[in-house]
């Protein structure tokens, strides 16, 4: 007889599964879902409630909401099989199971629970050992550490915290551990932090991510010295960050001799499954409890973490928390359950074997390249890979490398692990910070691989993205030291930003040279000179990336120049950033003193216009001057004037004559106000910005000299436009006129002189007319 009801959790789940997952959806669809989330979210609680296709649309809509709103392309969610499905299937299950009858429910969360942990023991080869199930990793040490106080304690049950004022417990971890764990554990066991002690790891000997088992002992016999208790010990098999392992063999002992509970975690656990196993993730067996973690290991979402443990007192287990009476918690295991049955015990070896694979995989692959250092010590058996770029390892020259080389190897370290996680997204890679190594890029599969689905074809492409990235982050370290020096040569103009966390060529900023201006508002004209200056930059033809940097940066207004190649002229990019910088600030300077020019310019017109018209009178009398008479005497005796027109040259400020324009027909050239060095690249077809030249051999003479005037004739970047307004080239010499043909004086003007002397001519007083007039 099949359960109607379990049969449509089964259906509504697959149905919410393909519609979640849709990511082909019509444009009028994603316009509706665009409109619908920001319209009706947040809103009120509708009256007569929704059906379930349209809840799921808001579920849908809520998902991808950022990508609408950002433009982002539509991103893939994690990949969840059919194993995945599963486990989904089991949150389902579980609430409908809880509403059973409490006689039937108990029977079968028992039975659910008993499986699950007959399962995993074997599994994991923890023999006769009891399960805990909890959705915090952290929540099974931390009840794992109260069944430890509530049993080296007798009357903790009775008389609480004051019979630890007797003998303070003391708890004691790797300083390898994750971050916060110990503080964690006190804060939730109400202990003060002295309870916790941090064990360094080996400094001279052995690994240095590995606890240093004489030291510990040290630590121990002190601590009872002075009245103290040890507790529980927290070793690792496969650190946070490097995936090391402790020396758990050792370490057992210790804790059998001093009476203290030990507990292990780490990602190697996983190994335990597998055929083979080393010695030393095989003595995690004989451990007192171990914390795992099967959701990242095979793919599965949603699922428990889960605290393997051994003791025979049940009725201190369900005081620390670790069972519980009540039947309804015991379907944490149900979602896990499903999963194992579902994959078998042979799907969940080769899901851990395939992820170790990859791991020796991309180890092997890795250690030819001879700029990357891998880290791990135990490398044959972690199944973490752990990796960095090294100066000393590269190719680069490296001596006069300048200061804060640490610095700098983590910002180039952090870029490659975030630029390997952006191209090969089902790779997994990620940065880690190691207190000894800095920055470091890890490769975990075990975390990763079940659940974004990596290949041996996605380690292929790691590693070839890998060498890409790896010789331009050599080339680009070789060459900072020269743009450095570059840089100092353009001094004061160019000013160099020693910012060792941007992982690029190098900071520089342009520097305006304003003497006696207010300090903030030479610090405003600067930001905007910069900013004018990166956009400038940003529209050149090159590969080279430009930006303001990132936002953690403690200096502003600056220009950040990105990774290179080592083809690259450092000369010639610091020339034409120090080029466009001075003509940005020139053009600037001419604006600012153009109200000023023009003004002073006008009075000067003025003033000559008013002294042109009295000669004028002078010369002609005062009879010329009366309507009448004036017209009379013109008529019969027309007067000889010569023309004298004037021009005002908002780039020079200066009113000049036309004479020169008449008596040449041709505009004279004005010399420019400043030479503005330009860059002096020359480019061949196809040839980007700053790139040294290959084999020019074969060029011949010609060849580079039609190069060369194309470049002069269509620079597409305007770096060698001068910052003085474009001189239209002289006028071609014209035949030979009679009197009687010879056009008026403007028509020999440049449009930008006509522009200006009508300028001046309009705003000369009423009633007075320009000198060389016609009548």
């Amino acid at each position: 007889m099949v359960d109607s009801t379990l049969d449509q959790v089964g259906k509504n789940l697959s149905e919410a599964m393909r519609f979640l997952g849709e990511e082909q959806r019509e444009p009028e669809a994603a316009t509706e879902r665009q409109h619908f989330s920001r319209s009706c979210i947040p809103g009120p609680l509708q009256g007569d409630g929704q059906d379930v296709a349209t809840v799921l649309r808001l579920v849908h809509n809520l998902i991808h909401e950022e990508e609408d709103e950002e433009d982002k392309p539509s991103q893939k969610m994690q990949n969840v099989g059919e194993h995945g499905q599963m486990a989904l299937l089991g949150h389902s299950l579980a609430a409908y199971i809880s509403m059973m009858d409490k006689e039937q429910l108990r029977k079968l969360t028992t039975r659910i629970q008993s499986d699950t942990t007959l399962w995993l023991c074997r599994l994991f080869r923890y023999e006769n050992g009891s399960t805990c199930f909890h959705e915090d990793d952290r929540d099974g040490l931390v009840k794992v550490c109260r069944l430890v106080i509530n049993a080296r304690y007798e009357e903790y049950a009775t008389e609480g915290y004051v019979v630890l004022n007797t003998r303070q417990p003391v708890i004691y971890q790797s300083a390898s551990c994750r971050p916060g764990l110990g503080q964690h554990l006190c804060s939730q066991l109400g202990l003060p932090l002295s309870s916790l002690c941090t064990v360094p790891c080996n400094t001279l000997f052995g690994s240095q991510h590995q606890m240093d088992v004489a030291l510990l002992e040290k630590l121990i016999k002190e601590d009872i010295n002075a009245g103290k208790l040890p507790l529980l010990l927290i070793a690792n098999a496969g650190t946070p960050g490097a995936g090391h392992t402790d020396k758990l063999g050792r370490l057992k002992e210790l804790c059998d001799q001093y009476n203290m509970w030990l507990h292990v975690e780490g990602v190697n656990l996983a190994t335990l499954a597998l055929g083979q196993v080393t010695s030393s993730i095989m003595a995690a067996t004989r451990s007192d409890s171990m914390t795992l973690t099967p959701g990242p290991w095979l793919g599965l979402p949603a699922v428990t973490a889960v605290t393997l443990y051994r003791h025979e007192d049940p009725a201190l287990s369900l005081a620390a928390g670790l069972t519980s009476s009540h039947p309804v918690e015991k379907l944490r295991a149900l979602p896990l359950w499903l999963s194992l049955q579902y994959l078998g015990h042979n799907g969940i070896v080769q899901k851990i074997k395939h992820a170790t694979t990859l791991s020796q995989l991309f180890l092997q692959k890795v250690q030819s390249l001879t700029c990357i250092k891998t880290l791990v010590e135990d490398e044959s058996d972690s199944p973490v890979v752990l990796f960095k770029f090294n100066q000393e390892e590269s190719t680069a020259s490296s001596e006069s490398f300048c200061a804060g080389e640490k610095e700098v190897l983590d910002a180039f370290n952090r870029w490659l692990g975030e630029e390997l996680a952006e191209l090969v997204p089902t790779s997994g890679i990620d940065v880690v910070e190691l207190e000894d190594e800095a920055t470091c890029v890890r490769f975990s599969p075990l975390l990763t691989a079940a659940v974004l689905g990596t290949r041996e074809e996605d380690v292929e492409s790691i590693v070839e993205k890998m060498t890409e990235l790896v010789f331009v982050m050599s080339s680009t370290m070789s060459l900072r030291e020269d743009f450095r020096e570059e840089t100092h040569k353009r001094s004061p103009s160019l000013r160099y930003i020693n910012e060792f966390a941007w992982p690029g060529l190098g900071v520089v900023r342009y520097e305006m040279q304003a003497n006696g201006m207010d300090e903030n508002r030479k610090k405003q004209e600067q930001e905007k000179i910069n900013t004018e200056l990166l956009k400038k930059l940003q529209d050149l033809d090159t590969d080279i990336l430009f930006s303001t940097g990132p936002e953690f940066v403690t200096e502003q207004g600056c220009i950040f120049v990105g990774m290179v190649t080592d083809d690259v002229d450092v000369s010639d990019l610091v020339d034409t950033i120090a080029a466009l910088g001075r003509d940005i600030e020139e053009n600037g300077k001419l604006l600012q003193n153009m109200t000023e020019v023009v003004r002073k310019g006008i009075l000067e017109a003025e003033l000559q216009l008013q002294k042109a018209n009295e000669e004028k009178l002078v010369e002609e009398g005062m009879l010329r001057q009366l309507p009448v008479v004036g017209s009379v005497l013109n008529w019969f005796s027309p007067i000889q004037s010569s023309i004298k027109g004037r021009t005002f040259s908002l780039a020079a400020g200066s009113l000049d004559s036309t004479e020169v324009t008449y008596s040449t027909k041709a505009q004279a050239d004005r010399p420019s106000l400043q030479d503005t060095p330009i860059s002096s690249s020359k480019k061949l077809p196809g040839q980007k910005l700053f790139r040294r030249a290959g084999a020019s051999t074969d060029l011949t003479e010609t060849s580079c000299t039609q190069a060369e005037t194309t470049f002069q004739e269509e620079n597409p970047t305007g770096i060698g436009s001068s910052i003085n307004p474009p001189i239209s080239p002289p006028t071609p010499e014209m035949p030979h006129h009679t009197s009687g043909d010879l056009v008026p004086e403007k028509n020999l003007k440049s449009s930008s002189e006509i522009d200006d002397l009508e300028a001046s001519e309009e705003m000369h007083p009423e009633g007075q007319e320009a000198e060389g007039s016609t009548r």
